[in-house]
């Protein structure tokens, strides 16, 4: 097993998480289409992915479209149109619609394809190309896995356009469409992202336009799981290993994050290296947690959480939400009395503070930020805790304390 700090997993490399891909292998043979979601770092990408390879080793073909940077409708059905272009007979089938495309199937590479095909998009016409790109898929002779990966950045992206609730209406409204209105179950399709879809559609008031997917969240790993994959991990590298550091490093990190059990067998292994040592001991686990992943080489690793919050809320919202965060970081809760003063603080500047604070809450759960107990929200994750923690921890000033102040 190699060591993957940024990059998805599959084959060998995959661990930990067989009981999630049975689930979902078995939904995709039963033609039943899922919502994947969990938070940032989990391995949605890679389960996926594996699914996929795993499918194909079945006589499935798989397609991965990731749609985190396109900007509209368009640029969703051209990442769609070059995840197919490998797939001869379903790309055929589209070119063939699309005029100045048809010409160029088999003579360029799928980027190419893609900004071609992209050119041949407008307002007008994605619906009638997605359409066929979604009956070549059906009609494909294997059945089709199509993966959509992070879909709610799209569409939170097209959400602060002019009219941008209308256009995530009508796309998730055509898609729904798209898939329902298919004979037989192909293409079978999970959507997949690290911020909330439910949230989102929820706030917009259309919730029935994703109720044809079934939810599935990825959680962590069990603390047997990350011990498993660290130890695998170690036994690759060649280095000697003090008893109950695998153990120790789950205890640092608190949660079984799978991107963060990588994160720190590198850091680790790193630090081996710089010493000109051949083993990791428990010591070295206190002493990496602390000066490394909390350290200024770690805070790269870490700020896409922060940057997160800013696809998922508005400026207004997301300044809420990090109130929130600094608050539950450096006072260890965000109890009762201080989301009531955080209400009261910003109701001179927002008339709708309390439905500003729900919103921030709903994405910091949803998204793995923050889980829900009986004296109010905690971080689930030590790491995130004490990142945000070394962050805030000499400049925030307790919520109850401020006497109304933002």
């Amino acid at each position: 097993m190699k060591s993957a700090t940024g990059r998805w997993v599959s084959g060998d490399d995959f661990c930990g998480r067989e009981t999630e891909l049975g689930i979902l292998e078995t939904r995709a043979r039963e033609d039943n289409h899922t919502l994947l979601t969990g938070q940032r770092r989990m391995g949605k990408t890679s389960i996926a992915r594996e699914l996929g390879r795993r499918l194909e080793g079945a006589g499935w073909t798989a397609l991965f479209a990731d749609v985190e940077d396109a900007a509209c409708a368009e640029d969703a059905i051209a990442e769609i149109a070059r995840a197919a272009y490998p797939v001869r007979s379903i790309v055929a089938r589209v070119a063939a619609s699309v005029a100045r495309v048809r010409d160029i199937r088999g003579k360029v590479g799928a980027l190419d394809f893609r900004v071609k095909f992209r050119a041949r998009l407008d307002a007008g016409n994605w619906r009638r190309h997605g359409d066929s790109l979604i009956r070549a898929c059906a009609k494909h002779e294997q059945p089709v896995l199509l993966v959509i990966d992070e879909l709610p950045i799209l569409l939170t992206r097209m959400l602060r356009e002019e009219n941008g609730a209308r256009h995530v209406d009508d796309f998730l409204s055509w898609l729904r469409r798209a898939l329902q209105g298919l004979e037989g179950g192909s293409p079978v399709v999970i959507l997949s992202g690290s911020i909330g879809l439910m949230p989102l559609v929820a706030r917009l008031g259309i919730p029935d336009r994703v109720n044809y997917l079934d939810p599935f969240r990825l959680g962590p790993w069990s603390r047997d799981a990350s011990i498993a994959c660290f130890e695998r991990l170690t036994a690759r590298c060649g280095l000697q290993v003090e008893d109950g550091v695998a153990g120790a490093v789950y205890d640092a990190l608190g949660i079984g994050i799978p991107h963060h059990v990588q994160l720190f067998f590198a850091r680790l292994r790193e630090a081996a290296a710089m010493r000109g040592r051949d083993r990791m001991t428990k010591a070295d686990v206190g002493e990496v947690y602390r000066t490394v992943l909390l350290g200024p080489s770690g805070q790269s690793d870490l700020l896409h959480y922060e940057t997160r919050l800013a696809d998922a809320l508005d400026d207004e919202s997301r300044r809420i939400a990090m109130e929130i965060l600094a608050e539950a970081a450096v006072q260890d809760v965000f109890g009762a009395d201080a989301r009531r003063a955080l209400e009261r603080s910003y109701a001179p500047l927002f008339s709708d503070a309390p439905a500003r604070v729900v919103a921030a809450l709903d994405v910091l759960e949803h998204d793995g930020y923050l889980e829900p107990g009986a004296d109010g929200y905690r971080f689930p994750s030590r790491l995130l805790k004490d990142w945000w923690a070394t962050r805030f921890r000499d400049h925030h000033v307790p919520l109850a304390e401020r006497g109304g102040r933002p």
